[in-house]
């Protein structure tokens, strides 16, 4: 039973020991599970933090591998390049004296993936929850829309984690509601799918992040540490959400988006939450991408169901 007094994301794990939180899209997306992280282990849980990597980790020293797809990075290791959001996250932790690793995977295909969380969850001991986050609502597109975002990564990760039947509590959070209008995504198609999920029992609620809260205030330092180690190549999703602090319409914080004309406003502040299996089961294409190896073979196959549908669900515009 849900109550209004708690979230009921947070009610789902009230029980769980130990939990995964994984950025699902790559990129800064585990940035946007830091705020959950903080409050489950605030909260007395065990927590540790994964992510779908866009960095160069086959670079990275062997000894940083528990298996051939999941490197543990930690604040001293070396890297080539700037870009790297998950050493940079892991630097930010060890300075906040918190636990400083997190799990990094390649981009690949949803076996290798799948077969790098079981590695993971060895590893760990097993977990009671895996709670993916995805920073913006893509992931939430059921496959027949007329924009999906980017859906690979999303996608790879939902299906990875579908497989995981053995892991109790399997949830999905998106943070940044409106900013995957930047890809073509159209928002009124994302409320509608959430409607959907709800008749079926999926939809588990949305809840503020709060920058007066102390997991808030700690989430726009990090954000703020990112956008400064990283100027070019700053978390549009994420700044956007950073940017919601009273603040609304075009506001501008990286040149990235200088050429597009934001909606910053407080809705990019909610976690919109589902249920993973929930939601994999509405996706109408997701089991086409088992038995996938490379990321490629993903888009072929989203590629190749969009092709064959007689037609799209068109975009519509909010009424009021």
């Amino acid at each position: 039973m849900f109550s209004l007094h708690e979230p009921a994301l947070f009610t789902r794990l009230r029980d769980a020991r130990r939990v995964l939180v994984a950025g699902a899209g790559g990129g800064f997306d585990v940035y946007a599970g830091l705020p959950l992280a903080l409050a489950l282990r605030s909260a007395g849980k065990e927590v540790h933090l994964a992510s779908l990597s866009f960095a160069d980790l086959h670079g990275l020293p062997t000894e940083v591998w528990l298996q051939p797809d999941v490197a543990a990075v930690h604040p001293d290791l070396p890297t080539r390049g700037d870009y790297f959001p998950e050493r940079t996250l892991v630097r930010w932790l060890d300075r906040h004296d918190l636990p400083a690793t997190v799990y990094a995977f390649p981009r690949t295909g949803v076996e290798p993936l799948r077969d790098a969380y079981r590695a993971l969850l060895d590893h760990l001991g097993g977990v009671d929850a895996i709670v993916l986050v995805d920073g913006g609502t893509d992931i939430l597109m059921r496959g027949d829309e007329h924009g999906l975002g980017t859906p690979e990564e999303d996608m790879a990760s939902l299906a990875a984690v579908h497989g995981l039947d053995d892991v109790p509590h399997r949830l999905v959070a998106c943070l940044g509601f409106g900013v995957d209008a930047y890809h073509g995504v159209n928002h009124s198609l994302v409320l509608e799918n959430l409607a959907a999920l709800d008749r079926e029992g999926a939809y588990l609620g949305a809840f503020s992040l709060s920058h007066q809260s102390p997991e808030g205030a700690l989430y726009l330092d990090a954000v703020a540490d990112a956008q400064a180690r990283t100027p070019d190549h700053p978390s549009i999703v994420n700044g956007s959400v950073a940017a919601v602090r009273g603040a609304f319409g075009n506001v501008r914080f990286t040149e990235r988006t200088k050429d597009s004309e934001l909606f910053v406003n407080p809705l990019m502040a909610l976690y919109f939450c589902v249920d993973a299996p929930g939601l994999a089961r509405r996706n109408l294409y997701l089991d086409r991408l088992d038995g996938t190896v490379l990321m490629r073979q993903i888009s072929t196959r989203i590629e190749e169901f969009r092709d064959g549908l007689p037609r799209l669900r068109q975009p519509r515009a909010f009424p009021h």
